[in-house]
């Protein structure tokens, strides 16, 4: 068997930081240390929080009574890179150089990743990162919008999305690349993906485009009625922008984000709030069936995931439109620092070999 192997798990969001080490799969503790909006503010970028970051990961390692050479890699949640198929890979300075640009976007990632990589360096370990979420997959058909100016992009919750595909694929007794899935990951922001043959052939744009509303986002909205309300004048760019992504959903209707809170105010007879959230129920079967079609009807899964999935209320209601479809299976929650370990230990195991950037 060797050595076990450990592994410091790294997840930076953009106010906390998540610290996780396990020992050849099982994990020995989480930890998020929340930071607050008094506390980022003294920084004008995201990759000047590199030593905030840094100092509060080894400080949670040291509070743990976890030395770093007891370590035997690094994995980060991937940051914002150029889209590249899923897989394990090698956190390297063309990344690092590609995350630094902005060029695909910025995240508080970036900096776990170059965190990863200068421990790494110094350590003589791996820093790796899994399936990060410009994974893109999407086969020809999928990238068509209506117009050439606008190609339609792989941007979901990749990690979770695969983990909870190889989880499933395990339960139904097969490998990830001999099923047909439908993963549905329920959070701020919903993807729902076709998963062919361990390959996500078709996504919804779930940062800031197209499928159903969620949480915190507006998911695919009326085109015309989008173009007047840009040039209405009451409006600006970064307005308009907001209402899509972190002023839209539930929050534009409801005034929260919380699924908990919506819960108890349907529980109280909320009638609007009932509603709301079975219109986005609505709206994920909507997508779901879209992604049936994408695999030719041939789906040996439906899998909910994503915090949102701990919700009886939504997951029952998704199974009543879309069981017809496939059996539908709960894998509640994000997973996403067990994803990362679970990575990991598949390069370690020589289950999956590393993927090049």
């Amino acid at each position: 068997m060797g050595k076990e192997k450990t592994i410091l798990v790294i997840n930076l969001g953009s106010t906390s930081t998540k610290v996780s080490v396990s020992t050849s799969g099982e994990m020995l503790f989480t930890e998020s240390v929340s930071h607050s909006a008094e506390e980022l503010k003294q920084f004008t970028s995201i990759i000047d929080q590199y030593d905030l970051r840094k100092n509060t990961i080894l400080g949670v390692l040291s509070g743990k009574g976890i030395t770093l050479d007891q370590l035997d890699c690094i994995a980060s949640r991937g940051g914002n890179m150029k889209p590249i198929p899923g897989g394990i890979y090698a956190i390297c300075p063309e990344m690092i150089d590609d995350m630094k640009s902005g060029k695909f976007g910025q995240h508080p990632n970036m900096c776990g990743g170059i965190v990863a990589y200068n421990l790494g360096q110094e350590l003589n370990i791996p820093a790796l990162t899994v399936d990060p979420p410009t994974v893109d997959e999407m086969c020809m058909f999928a990238r068509y919008s209506g117009i050439p100016q606008i190609t339609r992009q792989s941007s979901f919750h990749a990690l979770n999305q695969k983990a909870t595909a190889r989880k499933i694929s395990a339960r139904l007794g097969k490998g990830y690349d001999e099923v047909n899935l439908i993963v549905v990951h329920l959070g701020g922001g919903i993807s729902v993906a076709a998963h062919r043959n361990g390959k996500v052939v078709d996504v919804n744009n779930a940062l800031d485009g197209d499928g159903p509303f969620s949480p915190e986002r507006a998911g695919t909205l009326p085109a015309g009625d989008l173009v007047k309300l840009c040039f209405s004048g009451d409006y600006t760019k970064e307005q308009v922008y907001r209402l899509v992504q972190g002023g839209g959903g539930l929050v534009s209707y409801l005034g929260t984000t919380s699924g908990l809170e919506i819960e108890k105010r349907i529980t109280g007879g909320d009638a609007v709030a009932a509603e709301v959230f079975e219109a986005m129920a609505y709206q994920v079967a909507k997508e779901i069936g879209a992604c049936a079609a994408v695999l030719e009807g041939r789906v040996d899964a439906i899998a909910l995931t994503g915090s949102l999935a701990y919700s009886k209320r939504l997951t029952e209601s998704l199974k009543e439109k879309v069981s017809f479809i496939a059996q539908v299976l709960l894998d509640p929650g994000e997973n996403e620092m067990e994803a990362l370990a679970a990575g990991a230990m598949r390069y370690f195991n020589g289950e999956e070999q590393l993927s090049t950037y």
